[in-house]
């Protein structure tokens, strides 16, 4: 009789032991589900035509058919998934610089906007500088990227190549290697 119950208390304790390890294991990915992190973000703007101001002028505007905004996360940007187009306008509100992209991104703790697919400069004046994707850093006013570039100017000269940095104005210009043709007059 001994016999019986110890094999009788031995299969019911096997029983529970096997119950409750696969009961833990459904609950164990329950509590996996709930510490994954969604990736959401904060806000969400369709048609977006937001006016940057100083001492109540119009520095520049910045369009966009969509912005999400990630400022909820450890590294916060502001993203621009179907592109933008930026203006830039001078003391007597005309406009001196535009800017496209396809794709933009821009990080809040670098200051460092990454433009992306068919990036163009375009200046009041004429020249044109287009690339696949160019950075811009908002501290130091500075374009920079590795990625082939074209500049042109209204005179026809030109410049090309891989990689490239230059000031905002396009009175800095630094160029890895290239070549081009520039026109250039004597006084």
């Amino acid at each position: 009789m001994k016999s019986n119950f110890k094999t009788y208390l031995l299969n019911m304790v096997t029983i529970f032991v096997v119950t409750m390890f696969f009961s833990c294991e459904g609950n164990l990915k329950d509590v996996q589900k709930i510490n994954r992190s969604t990736f959401m973000p904060t806000g969400d703007a369709d048609t977006l035509n937001l006016k940057y101001t100083d001492s109540g002028r119009v520095k520049s505007v910045l369009k966009s058919p969509k912005m999400l905004d990630y400022s909820n996360i450890e590294f916060p940007f502001t993203e621009f998934p179907k592109g933008i187009e930026v203006n830039m306008y001078d003391n007597n509100n005309k406009i001196t610089t535009t800017i496209t992209s396809n794709y933009a991104i821009s990080y809040k703790n670098t200051n460092i906007i990454d433009l992306q697919g068919n990036v163009t400069i375009t200046s009041f004046d004429g020249k044109k500088m287009e690339t696949s994707q160019l950075y811009f850093d908002q501290k130091n006013e500075w374009f920079f990227t590795e990625q082939h570039f074209k500049y042109s100017d209204s005179e026809g000269g030109y410049l090309e190549g891989p990689g490239v940095d230059f000031s905002k104005d396009f009175k800095i210009f630094n160029m890895q290697s290239g070549s081009g043709e520039v026109n250039t007059t004597a006084n």
